[in-house]
This record gives C-alpha cells, structure tokens and sequence, in this order.
C-alpha cells in the first residue's frame, strides 16, 4: 500500500501522541495568515496570539503568506506537519466558497484541515448612498423589480459572500440586478458614494464609520439578531430573509492529523482570550462580534456553510475563473 505524505505525517503525530499531548508547546508555535499584514486579519491576528502566547509560555509568531485570494497560506497550512507547532487564520471564503467554485483549489477543507474555534467574526452589512431614495430591503427589492437591469450591486469580487448574498436576493425574488465586482472596499466605497453602484454588502468594520459620518446609509445586517453598533438597524432575518445568516468569521485552524489534546488546547485558550471583557471592547471598537461557539459547533457550522454555498452556487452557476 502506498502512504500518502499526509498519512505518514499523521501517523508519526498519532504515535508521539502521549509526549506531545503533556509537553506541548516546548517552542514558538508559527501562525500563517494567509492575508497581507496591516489589514484587520492582521490585527486580529495580534491581539489574539498575544494573549494565547502569554497562556501557553511560548512566542506565535505571525508569518504572512498573502495570496491567491487567501489559496497559498491556507495550502501552506493544510500541508504543515500535524504536530501543533503550525497552524494559522482561517476565514469564510477559504474554508466554504473556494472549495465550491475552484475546481483545482489545492487543499480540501474537509480532508485536510480542521476547524478549531472561531474566536471572532464581522457581520456583513447592506448599504445605499446617503442620497439613495432607497430606505429598506423592500425598497431595494420593489426598485428592482420595478426596473429589471437599472439597478447594480458592487462586491469586492466574483465568488465572495458579498456576491453570493445578492444572488440568494436574486434566486428568491426572481429580480434582475446587475453585478458590478471590485478588487476590495478601497474601489467600490467610492463608487457606491458617486451612486455608481446601487448597493453593496460589505463589512461592518469598514462600514461602520462611513454609516457614522452619513456617507451611506445602513438597511439591514446579515446577522440573526441586531448588532450593538447599529441598534436601530433591523436584521435581514426582520426583513423577511429568516435564512440568511451569515458572518465573516476568523479562526484558528490546524492541519489534519494534528493530536487532540492539543486542539482542545488551542479552542480553550483562544476561547478564553474571547470571552475577557478587555476582548469585547477590543471588538466593540473595530466593528467586530463574538458568536460563542464550541470545536464541534464550530465545525458543524464550516460544514453547513459549505454545503449551502455549493447549493447556490450550482443553482446560479457562478464560476471564479
């Protein structure tokens, strides 16, 4: 029989399982964020491995590995020896979307890598223009029904979560919008500001402080109850959308194989770090929520998302590449 690489490293994990499950960590664990540094993973990624660093008594050490839509850190993580000592940040997209619309993404989510705690998350946010007539969900939805192919909605690219909600809008409501995709916030905040694009989800982190100034104006959050930072902003789930819930999530995550007291380890002291009062308003400030949530929970939850994705996107027959 012939061993696969990842078969011989787990096995070689499973069998130094009793010294690595008591002496785990002897040395600085490597944290890959598959995303350029100076963006809120990064900042994320910071305040969560300092704390966990301090709990363990040994360094992390964030190492970037931007690229490919988040495609190289997340390889480089599933590919890493099982034994504790890489893991890294793992996101929405990553983990539920990639694997439904990349035909040669090269890890598998469900084979290669486990989820381990989401220790925060960032609700998604639907916007117009300040000088938008447009007022709540319903009012975008009359308006395009009334003018099928007017109106358009920006993303920050094909295949996101920002891209993938309008077309659940689309799927339900047989309306007819056209889609507009940028490479990030930084392009289409402005044209939605021109009124060059109609409408936009995108996070709460970067929308909170254009909804404050008055820039744009905020109808609902894909969350299923309201956010504190926008009390009066109802959910979509008030809207009449009680099936959208959705959140942009960050994570701890380790390659297959790894040993399980040391994945329990981990969800225990990044939920720790979640749980302090001096997190909440770390996440309070930059926009940011914490969903309580347990390894199998959190699990279940990648692989739902998973699945509903794939739905919707063979439904609507959306293609990255």
């Amino acid at each position: 029989m012939i061993l696969t690489r990842r078969a011989v490293l787990a096995g070689a994990a499973l069998a130094a399982l009793p010294a690595a499950a008591q002496a785990w960590p002897t040395r600085s664990i490597r944290f890959i964020v598959p995303w350029p540094p100076g963006g809120l993973n990064d900042l994320i990624a910071r305040y969560f491995n300092d704390r966990v660093s301090a709990a363990l008594g040994q360094p992390i050490v964030n190492d970037f590995k931007a690229g490919a839509g988040a495609r190289i850190g997340v390889t480089e993580i599933a590919r890493a020896r099982p034994d504790g000592y890489v893991i890294g940040m793992g996101n929405l997209a990553p983990l539920t979307i990639f694997p439904n619309t990349d035909p040669d993404l090269p890890y598998d989510p469900a084979r290669d890598l486990v989820p381990i705690k989401m220790f925060c998350a960032s609700p998604l946010v639907l916007v117009v223009g300040a000088n938008s007539p447009i007022r709540d969900v319903a009012g975008l939805i009359a308006a395009a029904r009334a003018e099928p192919g007017k109106l358009n909605y920006g993303s920050v690219g094909v295949g996101t979560a920002q891209h993938l909600i309008f077309e659940m809008f689309r799927a339900r409501d047989g309306i007819d919008m056209v889609h507009v995709p940028y490479r990030g916030t930084n392009d289409s905040l402005p044209a939605l500001l021109t009124g060059d694009v109609h409408a936009m989800f995108d996070t709460l982190p970067s929308m909170l402080p254009q909804i404050r100034a008055a820039r744009v104006r905020a109808l609902a959050v894909t969350t299923p109850a309201r956010v504190p930072h926008l009390p009066d902003v109802p959910t979509l789930g008030e809207a009449g959308y009680p099936e959208v819930d959705i959140v942009t999530w960050y994570a701890v995550i380790v390659p297959a194989g790894t040993p399980e007291p040391i994945q329990a380890r981990l969800a225990r002291e990044y939920g720790a770090v979640s749980a302090t009062e001096e997190t909440r308003a770390f996440l309070d400030t930059h926009g940011l929520i914490y969903l309580p949530n347990t390894p199998a929970e959190f699990a279940a939850r990648v692989a739902a998302e998973r699945a509903r994705w794939g739905r919707l996107i063979t439904e609507r027959n959306i293609r990255v590449r």
